[in-house]
């Protein structure tokens, strides 16, 4: 009966767009290493696709069009249609597009009247010939065609037609999806069900897709009524981010979708209930890399989401929680902040030592004692959603597993700002770092570009016996955030390293002074490295 039940769901795609569309926001700039590190957060999610940006649009997205940036997910490559005056073989766009190691291309094409007299120069005939052209030639290319309809809710009002026009020539020229764009958010849901039904009088749901911005706060609840109307994929954001108000939130339709019954019961999605434990993990670790706090009262992953302070209601959650919880928290990885026991946050820990290949017994006395580690560290503006790397290292700490590699004895930097033989003025940057490796002391002194690369270079310099089991090991990425105001608040480093392999992995440091949180998180690193290599032979 249950696999009857799971033969007749319907299939919803999950189309994300953080890399190109969330790349819009406000004070958000993606580089080449955050990118990377993005799509490998989005593949864990399980997102069917994955929209990396624009390549030729600038340096770092075509450097990360280069390769293939997924294993799972649908890479895509998102551009203009065909401009007019052109063909397709010789519009730089577009073959930038074709050339590209996407596995799809969204081509974006106005599907308002006004928009594409006003703002492309240009008749309608004339826009949909580009449109289908463009589409053609990807589909010729071997690559799967998206179309992003721009305008397509307020084009529908004005001239329903035409709108629907864009729809069927791109399906006619082979688009596996038509994409159905509230380009400014301001559409009700009431209208999305309804102009939704108009389209699907000349194009089947499975073949449509939805793109709602935020600008009346319903991007998520728009999103959901095109999904009960009948389009079949739904494109959002990672935190809901993106230009203005923000696109539809991601990290809240996925669990309306695995959780609500309205929902659960007639759709199913490439993410599993095992990837949803990992979600609070996942949003939180990408602000860790936008180098902002997240919003504690987001839906499913906030901080707050599951919190309660009256006392009346942390009465009724002690007797049952579904008195104040809609869902269990650690359904989506998070937890209340108010527990009779330990049990949530237990439940949480060892989600996360599962993911790292520990069992401990939920009785486990040092379970308890890495919780009080944990809660304690985090009240000193440690974050370990982000840095998953130094909760490794912490709990195996504190289990008693974790090896004893190196000691830092002493570490001492020093930078002089001078002028050179030359007149010229230069800052040369000093590190001295002792190491003990057992009964030996070793002494490493290095110069860098600032203090941190000097500490890196002088502690990978030297260090005796594992100096060849560290040879690979790269820093790719170093966000500092200071985490109250003033030149003496405390500060979190978060740093992101590579080896060979091609594995990434963050480690945390905090501490007042800013060079002490960066040897912190380096010297965490290295030492997970050489666990790593460690666990490996």
């Amino acid at each position: 009966m249950i696999r009857l039940t799971q033969l007749n769901k319907e299939r919803v795609y999950l189309f994300d767009t953080t890399l190109r569309d969330g790349a819009q926001t406000a004070g958000i700039e993606f580089s080449l290493e955050d990118k990377i590190s993005v799509a490998a957060l989005l593949e864990q999610l399980g997102v069917d696709y994955v929209e990396g940006g624009y390549p030729g649009a600038n340096v770092v997205d075509s450097a990360f069009f280069e390769e293939k940036r997924t294993k799972r997910a649908i890479f895509t490559a998102f551009g203009m249609s065909k401009r007019s005056g052109r063909s397709v073989a010789n519009d730089p766009g577009v073959q930038g597009l074709l050339n590209s190691s996407a596995d799809a291309v969204c081509f974006v094409a106005k599907s308002w009247d006004y928009q594409v007299e006003l703002a492309l120069g240009i008749s309608l005939a004339e826009n949909l010939r580009n449109l289908g052209e463009s589409v053609a030639a990807a589909v010729a290319s071997g690559k799967e065609a998206l179309i992003d309809c721009e305008h397509f809710f307020d084009g529908y009002k004005a001239n329903p037609a035409y709108a629907l026009s864009c729809v069927t020539t791109a399906l006619e020229a082979g688009a596996r999806w038509v994409v159905l764009c509230d380009t400014n958010g301001g559409t009700m849901p009431s209208e999305i069900e309804e102009i939704v039904g108009g389209v699907l009088k000349v194009a089947p749901g499975e073949k449509l897709g939805i793109h709602a911005h935020d600008d009346t706060g319903q991007a998520v609840a728009n999103s959901l009524a095109a999904l009960r109307a009948g389009v079949r994929q739904i494109q959002g954001t990672l935190n809901g981010i993106g230009e203005r108000c923000g696109n539809a939130n991601l990290c809240t339709i996925i669990p309306t979708l695995l959780l609500k019954p309205a929902f659960a019961d007639r759709f199913e999605t490439g993410v599993d209930f095992k990837r949803l434990e990992r979600l609070t993990q996942i949003s939180r670790a990408f602000d860790d890399l936008l180098n902002r706090g997240p919003d504690r009262q987001s839906p499913y992953v906030g901080a707050s989401a599951f919190a309660t302070k009256a006392g009346i209601h942390a009465s009724a959650l002690a007797k049952d929680v579904s008195t104040y919880e809609h869902i269990a928290p650690e359904s989506v990885g998070n937890e209340r902040s108010i527990m009779v026991s330990q049990q949530a946050g237990k439940s949480n820990l060892l989600a996360a030592l599962s993911r790292h290949g520990i069992e401990v017994a939920k009785d486990d006395p040092r379970l308890e004692r890495l919780l009080r580690t944990v809660k304690e560290r985090e009240s000193r503006g440690y974050s370990y959603d982000g840095a998953d790397a130094s909760f490794l290292l912490l709990a195996r700490r504190e289990l008693g597993t974790l090896p004893e590699f190196f000691d830092v004895e002493s570490y001492r930097t020093s930078v002089e700002r001078r002028h050179n033989a030359r007149g010229e003025q230069i800052t040369v940057t000093e590190a001295v770092v002792k190491i003990r490796i057992g009964d030996e002391l070793l002494m490493s002194v290095a110069e860098g570009n600032g203090p941190v690369n000097a500490l890196d270079l002088a502690m990978r310099k030297d260090l005796g016996k594992y100096s060849d089991q560290i040879g690979d090991l790269e820093l790719v990425d170093f966000k500092v955030r200071i985490l109250d105001g003033g030149t003496g608040a405390v500060t979190r480093v978060l740093v992101e390293s590579r080896d060979a392999s091609g594995e990434r992995w963050y480690t945390i440091g905090v501490s007042p002074n800013i060079i002490d949180a960066s040897f912190e998180a380096l010297y965490e690193s290295i030492n997970y490295k050489l666990l790593k290599t460690a666990a490996q032979t």
